[in-house]
């Protein structure tokens, strides 16, 4: 049999044609340059999508002198948190017809400067630097706008989007105080990690806003199900007094905490109510019950993130630091099964 005939690529002239203007006119329209009339603009752009046109990506780079090309600088080789900062960085920048590149350093300096020689080379517009955790990080070393997310620049001329983890423990706290629990315990990640800390600290200062003090000291360990677990028989094998709480540093140790809890026959949550932090959905729906936890919102930092880049590379500076409000995600292990 003869194979086909490969498909022409329709040109700017069809376009032209179809929608009855000339060559230079379909240009204009759909590069959003000029002075048309908003009515032939989208006759134009209909011809378009009729006819499958697609633009010429170098050649458009060629006449307007960008690349609409933006990078996504992360060190967390796992994606646990960049994926879903990337996520929300291509939703806000989809509609410019920008790509977006992920470059992952694995937390190796000297791989972070390879990714950034590289995209200055390939004339990149910006990048969004991100990482896995949330200490302030030192600025990158290229002459790259950059907005950074999730881990901010320790340069406080820089412009960054961070999850607010004070008003996170807050939602949590008066979550559990308004469902009459009164001793609060708290387990969670190293003590060498930042989110780790402030989590920790500022539940013990929330609940000192309603008269409370933590029952016992936080417990320090590991981002795992298997400090959960052990962490856990710790509270509950000592001491006379058993917490009717447990907020957790993250979603891992949660469900390590409702798995011994259960295992030891406590009910989770008429004995002790649960929650985690990140509603990271493996965790959550995989826990018996299901986690209250807290969502930090990570696509909408990456959005966020995504829309002061484009303003940054506009030469609309914004420095600073944003905090993105979180949202509490209440299901069984505080409420029971609904």
């Amino acid at each position: 049999m003869t194979p086909p005939a490969p498909k022409r690529r329709v040109t700017v002239n069809d376009v032209a044609r179809e929608a009855g203007v000339s060559p230079a006119t379909v240009s204009k329209a759909l590069n959003d340059t000029g002075q048309l009339r908003p009515a032939t603009r989208q006759s134009v752009r209909e011809a378009a999508e009729r006819l499958g046109f697609v633009l010429d990506g170098v050649g458009r780079s060629l006449a307007s002198g960008r690349t609409y090309s933006v990078a996504v600088l992360t060190g967390d080789a796992i994606g646990r948190f960049s994926i879903p900062i990337m996520l929300g960085a291509e939703n806000a920048l989809a509609a410019g017809k920008m790509l977006v590149f992920l470059c992952d350093s694995r937390d190796d300096p000297l791989r972070e400067q390879h990714y950034l020689r590289n995209l200055l080379e390939r004339r990149a517009e910006g990048v969004i630097v991100t990482g896995r955790r949330t200490e302030p990080r030192a600025p990158i070393d290229a002459a790259l706008p950059a907005v950074y997310a999730f881990a901010p620049s320790a340069d406080p001329a820089d412009c960054s989007v961070i999850p607010d983890d004070e008003a996170g423990v807050t939602l949590v706290v008066d979550h559990l105080v308004a469902l009459g629990r009164t001793r609060v315990a708290h387990i969670t990640g190293p003590a060498s990690h930042l989110s780790a800390r402030t989590r920790a600290e500022w539940g013990a200062a929330r609940l000192a806003t309603h008269g409370l003090e933590p029952h016992g000291a936080a417990l320090f360990g590991e981002w795992s199900e298997a400090w959960g677990r052990a962490a856990t028989e710790a509270l509950i094998g000592h001491g006379p007094t058993l917490p009717d709480a447990i907020m957790c540093g993250s979603d891992q140790i949660a469900r390590g905490v409702t798995e011994r809890l259960r295992e030891r026959g406590v009910r989770v949550p008429a004995d002790i109510a649960v929650t985690g932090y990140d509603d990271w959905d493996v965790m959550v729906d995989g826990s018996r019950p299901t986690l209250t936890t807290i969502n930090p919102r990570l696509g909408q930092i990456g959005r966020r993130a995504a829309e002061l880049l484009l303003d940054k590379i506009a030469g609309r500076e914004r420095p600073g630091i944003e905090r993105i409000a979180p949202q509490l995600v209440s299901r069984a292990s505080t409420l029971g099964e609904l």
